[in-house]
Order: structure tokens, then sequence, then C-alpha cells
């Protein structure tokens, strides 16, 4: 085995790439430094290599077109003259770097028809020029990036819409890196857990939301709050789900908060809900810690629409559903202690339930009409109580005065005793009431 064939061999596990892949591009860069040193004007140069002997050879390669005008050429440093779109419709151009007429080619063999390709074998030449050598360089650099990107390209798009893993590699901004191994994919803020943390080094679940190309390369366009990622994680962890006993019917999420997911045992004697809860809630724990410790509820799914319903708005319980198959709405009345629960913060529950479901749910206090019959009664009765009241005051206003002028007398009224006034004691009184004793003896 020759050291060139062994260099390639390097070459493709390093990079990744295919051993013709690698081929190709070295005959690119051969064929460019060939047309830098030896080549012609209208010359289409192909080589082929061998690697075993590092042995080429060098063609001019034309395809056979039936006669037409050549396009004509603009002096240098001139534009090429205008055509107009008619003109250019009916006018099919002629390339003499990769098309040769059929006149032409009938003048060379007589065999040759349109659509034939001529394969000119021009010398080849060991040894090529400093400014070939560079050129050959750039293209193999340059080539051997494009086939790279095309292999990662490629392998990525077979896994859009999947879910793979990734590490945190860095922040830009707003924008997490994450390291797939190959390539670096994005996390744009609209596709990251609110209040997640993604430190360097965290090893994370993301959806390939996006394959594209740039001018830098391939672009991967990753998601954290996609329904699918918790689906994944589900069937990592759950072998019930992974073996097929226990299917997944839908989830409804809001990523980072909540998120509700509907299962189905394929026998009944498999309780789903428990499966997916694990001993002492372990199997669930470990997928909330999975997805950034946003709430899991466990819905059992069922083909009755009502009994689905009754079911999604769990942890409330739901006391009848009243279904609108024409606006395929549904009306869920549920006690007035459940109401709130029902409802969830800022309608977070029933909005994960309709979407679940695919129903407009509605809610409503089951014991609201109760609550207004008794309040009606209340007031009759209050209102019959306030007649009686005011009837025996009427009663009570005629009867009184009569009594009294027949058992009261007319009475002198004593008149009230003025109260006595205190005044202050007079100052030295002591002093005084003892000088006028002392004066009398």
């Amino acid at each position: 085995m020759s050291e060139i064939v062994n260099a390639i061999k390097q070459i493709c596990e390093e990079k990744g790439l295919s051993y013709e892949a690698v081929i190709a591009t070295i005959e690119s860069a051969l064929a460019a430094a060939y047309r830098k040193d030896y080549g012609e004007k209208n010359q289409n140069i192909k080589v082929d290599f061998d690697p075993e002997t590092a042995k080429t050879r060098v063609y001019d390669i034309k395809t056979v077109v039936e006669d037409l005008p050549e396009v004509p050429e603009a002096p240098a440093g001139e534009e090429a003259p205008a055509i107009s779109e008619e003109a250019e419709a009916e006018l099919r151009r002629f390339n003499a770097k990769t098309e040769i007429q059929l006149s032409e080619a009938l003048a060379i063999d007589a065999k040759y028809q349109v659509g034939d390709e001529i394969k000119t074998e021009l010398e080849a030449h060991d040894e090529y020029g400093r400014m070939a050598a560079q050129t050959a360089k750039q293209v193999i650099i340059q080539r051997l990036r494009e086939a790279e990107r095309d292999m990662v390209l490629s392998e990525f798009k077979d896994k859009e819409h999947e879910v793979i893993s990734g590490v945190v590699q860095r922040r830009e901004g707003r924008v997490v890196l994450v390291d797939l191994g190959k390539v670096i994919g994005l996390i744009l803020p609209e596709d990251q857990i609110r209040n997640e943390r993604y430190s360097t080094g965290n090893r994370l679940k993301v959806y390939v939301k996006e394959v594209g190309s740039s001018a830098r390369g391939p672009e991967i366009l990753l998601s954290r709050v996609a329904d699918e990622i918790l689906k994944k994680v589900f069937y990592l962890e759950i072998p019930e789900i992974a073996n097929g006993l226990i299917e997944i019917k839908g989830v409804a999420r809001e990523a980072g908060w909540r998120a509700k997911v509907a299962v189905l045992a394929a026998n009944e004697n498999i309780d789903p809900i428990g499966s997916c809860v694990g001993q002492r809630g372990a199997r669930i724990q470990t997928i909330i810690r999975e997805v950034g410790g946003e709430k899991i509820d466990i819905i059992e799914y069922s083909d009755q629409p009502a009994e689905f319903i009754a079911n999604a708005l769990s942890p409330a319980k739901v006391e009848s559903v009243t279904l609108n198959e024409d606006q395929h709405r549904s009306m869920v009345k549920v006690a007035a202690d459940q109401l709130s629960l029902a409802i969830g913060k800022s309608g977070q529950n029933v909005r994960l339930a309709a979407h679940l479901t695919g129903w407009k749910i509605d809610i409503a206090d089951s014991e609201a009409e109760q609550i207004q019959a008794s309040s009606e009664e209340a007031r009759a009765a209050e209102t019959e109580n306030a007649e009686e009241v005011k009837a025996e005051e009427e009663n009570t206003a005629t009867a009184e005065p009569e009594a009294e002028i027949k058992e009261t007398e007319p009475a002198t009224e004593a008149p009230e005793p003025k109260p006595k006034k205190r005044g202050r004691p007079k100052k030295n009184a002591l002093v005084e009431t003892g000088e006028a004793e002392n004066k009398k003896e």
C-alpha cells in the first residue's frame, strides 16, 4: 500500500469522509493545477488519479450538441450586450467550454451523435509551478470542507424532527450553543425553557427543529420546548412504553411549568398511570428532573370524549360533562370547591386539557343553580316575615293608646332637686380656723 493511500485513509478517518470523496477532491485539485499551468481557454479539464501508482491521466471532455449560435462575448472591461427576454427564450446558449457542436464532432468522427461525450486525452505533466501547487492546496482544503459539510448536513437531515443528546458548549448572548459531536447546534431564546439554566458541560436532550445550510456550514436549530422531548423521555424511562404495553396517546405541554400526558394500556391488567409513576414516584421524578422540574399530570386515555375530558381536568373532580358535537364544545360542571382547581392558575389546567383532548371546554359551578334557588326561597321567607312583623306593629299601634287613657291619671311631677355646687376649698382654711380658736382662748 502506497503512502498516498495511507494518507487518504487517515484523512477519511479524521474527517469522517468516504474514500471516493477524497479521491474526487484530489482529482479536482490536480485539474485546477493543470489548468493553471498548461490549460487553454475553452478546455474542460478532468483528471483521473491512481493513488497506488500516483499517475494521472488528463482529458478534455465535451458534450455533443446541435449546431447553435455561440453567445457573443464582451470585450475585456465591458459588459456583455443586453439580450431581450424573448430572444433569450428562443436562443439556447452554447457553452464552448463544456460543449461541442455536432458539425465539429462529425469532423472528428462520423459516429458521434447529439448527447455523446467526447474525451480528448491531453499530455500529462509530473511537475507544476508554485502557483499551481498553491491553487491545488486551496482546492483540496475547500473541497474537503465542502464534503465534510455535505456529509454532516445529510446525516442530520435524516435526524430532523427527532430527539438527540448534546452537551452545552457555551452561551453567546441569549443563544445556547450545543455540541452534537460533528457540528454545533443552536437553541434560540424562544426554544429555551424558561428559568432553566444551561451551564457549560450539561448534557441535554434536544429536539432537532430544523436543519439547513449557511455560508458558515450546516445550521441546526434545536428546541427544548417541543412535546417530542417529553415523549422520548417517557420511552427511555418506562419499559412498558418501550415494549408497547402502554401507548402515549397525546401530550400537551407548557414547557417549564406543566404538562399532561395521556396514556392507554394495551392490556386491562396493566395500570398505565401506576406504571408511569413507578414505585414511590421514582419513574416520574426521573422524568421531571430530565425536563427541568416541569410538573407532569398522567391522564388515562378514553375513547369516550366525555370521560376523556373529565380525566384530562385532573386533579379536579368532575360531576358531569355535556357535549356539543356541532361546535365541538363541552360544558363541564364541578363542585364549588373544585372550580378553581379545574381552571388552574391563570387557566393553565383547563387550557392544557383542551389542548390534550382537542375539545373546547367551558367550566361551570354545578351548585350555582341550587344556590340561586335557595337564595330565592330565603328572599321569599324574608318577605313573608317582614309582612307579618308589619301587621303586628299596626295592631299594636291601634290598641295601646286606649289602654293608656283608661288606666293612667294625671299627676304632678315633683321638681327635680338642684344639684349642689361644689366649690374649691378656701386657701389656708385650716390656718384661719386655728387663729380664731386662739383668739377665743
